[in-house]
């Protein structure tokens, strides 16, 4: 099971590295053709902002799992072990909720730009498919935090643990 699991964030974090390697050749060849040959890569604004939503959510995904967020070392450092635990357990607990509801949030999001047929400024391209790939990678998150809440209590004994990517 755990091995799925691990293929499963693997998948997560090579999707992440895919779309950040995409949208940072999308943003260096518009800027290349605009400041080299003033000419510029059509919808190239419209498309690196989504490119870049969907960077960020598959980001969230990837550190969902992996826990290689910020975190604030003032109380956790002083705290014991279990102490640790139940910090770690509150704050994936709070980012799950956070999480769960911007991805409810966002399907209207979605299903908003998918009715209205909101487009693209030059091509009129449908943006409903990169803001549903936005929304996949939140949903992913979703799946990935509560991951990590279901892991954490099984984690080694060690009492200096955190699950917090300390």
């Amino acid at each position: 099971m755990l091995r799925t699991i691990e293929r499963f964030c693997e998948l997560v974090e090579l999707v992440a590295g895919i779309l950040l390697g995409a949208v940072m050749m999308l943003i260096v060849a518009s800027t290349a053709g605009r400041y080299l040959f003033a000419w510029t890569i059509p919808d190239s604004f419209d498309m690196s902002r989504l490119l870049i939503g969907a960077c960020i959510m598959w980001g969230l995904a990837s550190i969902g799992y992996r826990g290689g967020h910020i975190a604030v070392d003032l109380v956790y450092e002083m705290a014991g072990g279990r102490m640790r635990r139940l910090i770690d357990l509150f704050a994936w607990a709070v980012l799950l909720g956070f999480t769960v509801m911007l991805t409810w949030m966002l399907w209207y999001r979605v299903t908003g730009a998918y009715t209205s047929n909101e487009s693209t400024f030059d091509l009129r391209l449908p943006v409903w498919p990169l803001i549903a790939l936005i929304w996949v990678g939140c949903a992913v998150s979703v799946i990935t935090v509560g991951l990590s809440i279901l892991r954490a209590p099984r984690e080694n004994d060690d009492p200096d643990f955190g699950g917090s990517g300390q």
